[in-house]
């Protein structure tokens, strides 16, 4: 059973709109974030078509899409939206031969059967970015991954964080270039020196803050 979920909140800052869908069996949370009728689409993880209906109900045109990572669970609507759209993949370079590896992805040893999509059109680095009239940082976070990275809308005052961090836990570290330590040096000394009040969007479950986190990720605590 596939499941869907919608979350629409006004963000402040440049009037950015996020809408996050929960898709496919893991629950991935993929977000759409947009104003001014153009779009950024991060992590489609599954049920291409129903992002394309609700983005042709909305009139928004997507530029990009935004890989925090290359899990299957994140990837798997990928080339739908891609050549629906004809639009670009954005994602780390450390992971850009995961997209079209079943086994590096993940894909088939936890369903059984491979998921793959075509390599990345541009590879992101730690630091500022933008496309289009959007104005992001990218925030290199490994550890759940080789390749994990967040996306900072400081003027919006929220994050995209991936599996790195959740509303009180973090993503795990079993996988395939999973590493616990990599992963605490990111949240502690990376997204913990954010400011508290920022929003964090994760890959799965419900948001948080930054504040809440340090006080209360029974994981990973401020130092």
């Amino acid at each position: 059973m596939f499941l869907i979920s919608l979350i629409n909140e006004n963000i402040g800052g440049n009037n950015v709109i996020l809408k996050s869908f929960s898709l496919g069996p893991l629950g991935t949370n993929c977000y759409i974030v947009y104003h001014d009728k153009e779009a950024l689409i991060i992590d489609p993880g599954a049920e291409g078509e129903k992002l394309v209906d609700w983005l042709t109900k909305q009139e928004l045109e997507p530029l990009a899409i935004l890989l925090t990572h290359a899990h299957f669970d994140h990837i798997g609507a990928v080339d739908h939206l891609r050549n629906h759209y004809a639009i670009p993949v954005y994602m780390h370079e450390a992971e850009q031969d995961w997209l079209e590896s079943p086994t590096l992805n993940g894909s088939e040893l936890f369903i059984g059967n491979g998921i793959s999509t075509t390599r990345p059109d541009y590879l992101l680095e730690h630091g500022h970015s933008s496309i289009g009239t959007f104005d992001f940082e990218v925030m290199y976070t490994p550890g759940h991954s080789p390749g994990s990275i967040s996306f900072l809308f400081r003027d919006d005052n929220l994050i995209i964080s991936g599996d790195v961090l959740f509303n009180q836990g973090i993503g795990r570290t079993d996988l395939t270039g999973g590493d616990y330590h990599v992963l605490q040096d990111s949240i502690r000394n990376k997204l913990y020196k954010l400011p508290n009040e920022l929003i964090v969007y994760p890959g799965h479950g419900p948001q948080t803050t930054i504040g809440v986190e340090k006080l209360h990720n029974p994981f990973v605590r401020e130092n």
